[in-house]
């Protein structure tokens, strides 16, 4: 969707105290694209390269977002509080924005879950691709995703239908007390864990993801899937 001009000049203003926070991770291929469509409405951006090989931090450079790097490969949850934290410290910071690298995410549905933050007085606003239903998550990451969802005593009690989106809002309060542990992708079951325990006002939105094969080819597999339950399970058996 083209932006006006103008649209985009009073989205820019409205949106000065958002940061969007993006883990990067051997993204060479659409990182700029990425970056540079978000920043017609956002900007302030930070993007932490988690240690790539590639020409991630070069392609991230040339856009003019922020650039936080690891020396060596941490995982995405530790790439995402370096991001939060490197965020938090920014004059002006209020609203930060979990976004991923890989092109899935719109930044329309980053505008609408801002207004709905707004409308329903929430601290954390967590994106769904459940509760549109068009169809457009594939068969075997949906059944993956909802049975995450069902088995995980912390997403029951948030009720929440996709606990492992990627797009995700906090207010300030929210994002200080966040302290994402675990270095793998089970970094989403922290998080949740977290909002269940928190009392924090957590609601969900409906967003859309574009699966491209590009997208398709860096997602999860339904292993990793079950490696994140595992990987709680252990969690919390030894807490």
């Amino acid at each position: 969707m083209v932006v006006p001009a103008t649209l985009r000049l009073r989205r820019k203003r409205a949106f000065r105290d958002v940061w969007l926070i993006v883990p990067v991770y051997n993204e060479a291929a659409v990182i700029a694209e990425v970056i540079d469509g978000a920043l017609e409405t956002f900007p302030n951006i930070v993007c932490v390269d988690d240690g790539s090989s590639d020409a991630s931090a070069e392609r991230i450079t040339a856009t003019g977002a922020h650039l936080v790097r690891h020396p060596v490969n941490l995982g995405q949850g530790a790439a995402l509080q370096t991001g939060v934290s490197y965020a938090l410290a920014q004059r002006g910071a209020e609203r930060f924005v979990t976004f991923d690298a890989d092109g899935q995410h719109r930044v329309e549905d980053v505008v609408m879950m801002l207004a709905l933050a707004h409308e329903r007085n929430a601290d954390v606003v967590l994106g769904s691709r459940f509760l549109k239903p068009d169809g457009q998550v594939p068969r075997l990451k949906r059944i993956v995703l909802r049975t995450a969802a069902a088995v995980s005593p912390t997403a029951r009690r948030l009720k929440l239908s996709d606990a492992h989106n990627g797009l995700r809002l906090f207010n300030r309060e929210a994002a200080s007390r966040l302290n994402i542990t675990m270095d793998g992708m089970a970094h989403a079951s922290e998080i949740t864990a977290f909002l269940a325990r928190s009392g924090l006002r957590v609601t969900e939105a409906p967003v859309s993801i574009k699966y491209t094969d590009y997208s398709r080819s860096k997602g999860q597999s339904l292993i990793n899937g079950v490696n994140i339950l595992f990987d709680l399970s252990l969690r919390n058996r030894n807490g």
